[in-house]
Formats: C-alpha cells, sequence, structure tokens
C-alpha cells in the first residue's frame, strides 16, 4: 500500500505541472516544472549561467545509458522575450516526453533549453507590458553616450505599450478599409495618400526627433550569434555571442558531440515553409542558402511536420533574422535546424457579400495579419485583445490629434493559454518523428573468407539504415562535425589489407561502404563505426 501511495505520489508531481497550470509560467514556475522533472532518474537539470537579471539559464539532458554516444536532438524555447509560447512548448515536450514517451530515450538523447532570454521574458508579467527582446544589461543602443535615456512611456497608463498615431495630411499610413481601428501602411509612389503617422507608445525624452530608440533593454539573444552578425545594430552588441546567455549556450554545445537536429520554436521557419535553394548565394564567400542537399532534407522535414500540425500558416515568410540562433545552428555549428513559431493566427475568410461587386470587395483592401486576426479574436470571442484609441495631450506634438491604442502586445504571437495544450501535443508527435529518424549505422552483408597460411578475409557492408544522413552538407562541409570512425580491434602486425582505423566523411540516407581486411591469427575479432551524433554498431566475429 505504501509503494502504491509512493508512486502515486510521484506521478502527481510529473504529472501536475501540465495539468494545473492555466497561464504561460512565470520564471520562477518555470524552475519549479524543471526541479520536478529533475526528480526523474533519466534526467540532468543545470543552470548554465545566471543572467544580469538574476534568471537561470536551465538546460535539462534526458536519456538513459550512454548518453554521449547516441543520437542527439536539441529543443530550444524562449529565443525571442516575447515568444511565451515557446517556453511552454519546450516545457510540454520535456514533460510529455518523461511522462508518456520514455521509451524514445533507449535510442535518442534530448537537450531541452526552455527559455533561453528569462529576462525579456519577464516583461510579459511586469506592471507595463510590452514585446521585449533585450536583457537586463544596460546598453547605450543609439550610441550617444547616454544609457537608455529614451524608453517606452506608458502614456495612457494601461499597462501596455501600444500604439501611437498622430493625424498629419502626409502620413505613411491611413486606416485600414477592412478595419477602420487598424492602420496599413500607403505606398506614396503609387500615389497613395496617407493621414497618420505611426509610432510606438511614448515621449521624445531626448529630444532628438525619435521615439523610444534607446530602450531600457539591453542585447537580444536572438541577435548576438556570429552568422550575419548585425554589426553597429541596436539589441545585438559591438561583437557576437558577447552576453552571458549566448556564451553559456555556446560553450554548452560545442561539448555536445552527439547532436544531429535542432528544433526551435522561434518567429522564424522552415517547417510549414522550407527553404528555397540559391545556387549564387551558395556560393558565396559567406554563404546564404542553406545548401542543395540540405534544403532537399528541409522539405522532406517539413512534409512530415505538416503531417502533424494540423493549423497551416497565414502570411509567414520569416526564414531569419541577422545574428539569429536557428541560423546559426545551420551555417556555424553545422547542424540539421528547422524553426517553427509552432502557432499562426489561423486564416478567416472574407465573406463577400452578394449586393457588392468585385470592384466593391477590392476597394475594402487586402487582408493584413492584423485585419485577420481582429476577425479571429472575434470569431473565437476573444474580448480583450484590443485597446481602443484614446486621445491624449503629447508635448512633442502640441497642435495635433494624437491617440493610443491598437493591437494589445503578445497577443498576436502566443494564442490563448487554453489552446496550447492541444498545439504541444501536436509538436510533441514531430519531434518524436525528427528523433526516430536519425542516422542509423548498421553492419551487413558480412562475409568470412578463409584464405591460405592462416589468413582471413573480413568484408562487411556498412549502412546508414535512416532516410536522414549521417551528416549535413553544411556539416560535411565546415569538417566540424566529427568523421564516422571504423576500428577493428586486432594489432596492427596482424592487419596486413585495410586499415586498422578508416575515417568516413558521410553516409547519405541508406548509403552503404563496403569495408575489407585481412587479418592473421584466430579468436574473436570487434569491429566498431560511428560517432557521437550517430550512434555506434558494432560487430563481433569468430575467426
Amino acid at each position: 500500500m505504501k509503494k502504491y501511495l509512493y508512486i502515486c505520489l510521484i506521478a502527481g508531481f510529473l504529472y501536475g505541472p501540465v495539468m494545473a497550470q492555466d497561464s504561460y509560467p512565470t520564471n520562477k514556475e518555470i524552475t519549479n516544472r524543471l526541479q520536478t522533472l529533475a526528480l526523474n532518474s533519466s534526467v540532468t537539470l543545470n543552470s548554465l549561467t545566471k543572467t544580469v537579471g538574476g534568471n537561470d539559464i536551465w538546460v535539462l539532458k534526458i536519456g538513459v545509458g550512454d548518453l554521449d554516444n547516441k543520437p542527439g536532438v536539441a529543443v530550444v524555447g524562449g529565443v525571442e522575450g516575447y515568444h511565451l509560447l515557446s517556453v511552454e512548448l519546450a516545457l510540454q515536450f520535456a514533460e510529455r516526453l518523461l511522462n508518456e514517451h520514455s521509451e524514445v530515450l533507449d535510442s535518442t538523447t534530448f537537450y531541452v533549453f526552455p527559455n533561453v532570454s528569462p529576462d525579456a521574458y519577464n516583461q510579459y508579467f511586469a506592471p507595463i507590458k510590452y514585446e521585449r527582446r533585450g536583457n537586463a544589461v544596460g546598453k547605450d543602443q543609439d550610441r550617444d553616450g547616454a544609457i537608455s535615456e529614451d524608453p517606452y512611456d506608458d502614456l495612457n497608463k494601461d499597462g501596455y505599450i501600444s500604439l501611437m498615431r498622430v493625424e498629419n495630411p502626409i502620413g505613411d499610413y491611413k486606416a485600414d478599409p477592412m478595419n477602420p481601428d487598424l492602420l496599413v501602411k500607403v505606398d506614396h509612389a503609387k500615389g497613395e495618400q496617407g493621414n497618420y503617422m505611426a509610432y510606438t507608445e511614448g515621449l521624445d525624452n531626448d529630444k532628438d526627433g525619435q521615439f523610444n530608440e534607446d530602450l531600457e533593454e539591453g542585447i537580444a539573444f536572438n541577435k548576438n550569434f556570429t552568422y550575419k552578425f548585425p554589426v553597429f545594430k541596436p539589441l545585438a552588441d559591438d561583437y557576437p555571442v558577447s552576453q552571458l546567455e549566448t556564451r553559456a549556450i555556446v560553450d554548452y554545445l560545442f561539448d555536445q558531440w552527439n547532436i544531429f537536429a535542432f528544433v526551435t520554436f522561434s518567429p522564424a521557419n522552415n517547417l510549414s515553409e522550407p527553404l528555397k535553394f540559391n545556387d549564387n548565394d551558395a556560393k558565396k564567400k559567406v554563404v546564404a542558402s542553406m545548401l542543395e542537399k540540405d534544403v532537399a532534407i528541409n522539405k522532406m522535414v517539413s512534409d512530415i511536420y505538416n503531417e502533424a500540425i494540423t493549423q497551416k500558416a497565414f502570411q509567414q515568410s520569416n526564414h531569419g533574422t541577422d545574428g539569429d540562433f536557428f541560423q546559426w545552428a545551420y551555417f556555424h555549428f553545422g547542424r540539421l535546424s528547422f524553426s517553427t513559431p509552432g502557432w499562426w493566427v489561423p486564416e478567416v475568410n472574407r465573406e463577400k457579400s452578394e449586393e457588392n461587386s468585385n470592384e466593391e470587395e477590392k476597394e475594402k483592401g487586402e487582408t493584413t495579419k492584423e485585419s485577420n486576426f481582429i476577425k479571429w479574436a472575434e470569431k473565437e470571442g476573444l474580448d480583450d485583445v484590443f485597446i481602443p484609441w484614446t486621445k491624449i495631450s503629447h508635448p512633442d506634438f502640441p497642435d495635433q490629434i494624437v491617440e493610443i491604442g491598437g493591437i494589445k502586445p503578445f497577443a498576436m504571437t502566443n494564442p490563448p493559454y487554453s489552446m496550447v495544450d492541444n498545439i504541444a501535443i501536436q509538436h510533441t508527435d514531430f519531434i518524436l518523428r525528427l528523433a526516430a529518424m536519425h542516422p542509423n549505422l548498421e553492419f551487413h552483408h558480412s562475409k568470412i573468407e578463409k584464405l591460405d597460411g592462416g589468413l582471413t578475409r573480413i568484408t562487411v557492408d556498412l549502412v546508414n539504415n535512416s532516410s536522414l544522413p549521417t551528416h549535413s552538407e553544411m556539416g560535411k562541409r565546415s569538417r566540424w562535425l566529427r568523421k564516422i570512425r571504423v576500428d577493428i580491434n586486432k594489432d596492427k602486425e596482424e592487419v596486413l589489407a585495410g586499415n586498422t582505423i578508416n575515417l568516413i566523411d558521410k553516409l547519405d540516407a541508406y548509403e552503404s561502404k563496403t569495408l575489407s581486411w585481412i587479418v592473421k591469427g584466430s579468436g574473436n575479432l570487434e569491429i566498431k563505426a560511428g560517432a557521437a551524433h550517430t550512434g555506434f554498431a558494432t560487430l563481433k566475429i569468430k575467426l
């Protein structure tokens, strides 16, 4: 009876956070859930560093047996601090992996980084909410010698930083014909006329003619990596991998030789919409296109993703930004790298009135992401996603009409928490399908031939029995990923033909390589082949 109660208690610990959570978790709640997972013997929980804001950068290493010599998958959340969903998806993946799919750990090791931007993530829970990207480091973003002297200002005192529209006959924006409460940018080159200027909510605190250009936030995790590092751009810093967070992640990953693929939850997307090959960009000194064979892999994995995920993307075309993590993992770390926001606002088709002509419908304008979001929110009965426009007296625009309002921050990027469970289930399924495709080395067609003089010829095929190659094309090109090593445990003097150590650059999907030796002597012999990210195959032979 006591044993039964103990098992139930542990089960309650492990399942509790998923079932009890009813809103996006705070950093403290994230830590509690991770520490609960760490009670499982298959989990190692480490804090890689503490941020300037005093938050931990956590990693879960999940697996059994020889963890470092099994193919590994890294799952990363929180590369953008405003992307709350990404953190919850990474957390729930770890929870569901342990609670429902632990058999997968026999063949694969998982690394889960639930929140790599905890300082920025905290802004969602702060008295003033805005979509923050930078950490807690003090930084002179506009390079004028002063730090954070022109931050956002909550002018209407509602606890949100939203939009500020200023009536102006030569403005860059006009009211959206689909929804007058929204703004759309005009094209002056086509003769379109605007009637608003748009800014983020705030004052020109330093009186330089710009608004909110020196924020109370430091460096963005997703702008601080080496691939196409955005030099001298706000939130990027003076040189890449300069922050405690980014340095800790990179140092840790460079010791994890067994990772063959990354799944990053971020605004970038090459899963619902795979990348395309560009021959000219691939030939540049700084390669700017995923290589051709890797693009084919991206397409294959994208098809699997679109089978697993029922929701289809709407107006999603972000294939990565300069200095981001997702591209670094492929171009500079040489691994297969996949990214998805995890959720998009579903497309809501416009109802065409029978009374209106095609021309009248055309005049209403095209559906934008914002107008589609409002229609979807209305359909779902979400009535707390828009801040009504209210007039304010603005010292920087004394003779103009200024209004504060618009779509609330976080609303278009993060679904209501009640929807997250189903999204997490589907993405867990996808990650597990990707993990099952890991490179898989096997020996086949072994042939033992007795020769004269006590010699034996051994011939065997080493096969990659997987739909993925052992190395990405970029990984092979960068020469960073370890090659496949084949060892035969015989002294050099006993191996008369063939090498005691063979190195193989790469095996494509289902590719085989024939290996042969002539050895002398008798007894037992072992041949071992592999690399940390492919796993190892062993063949025992009796001479």
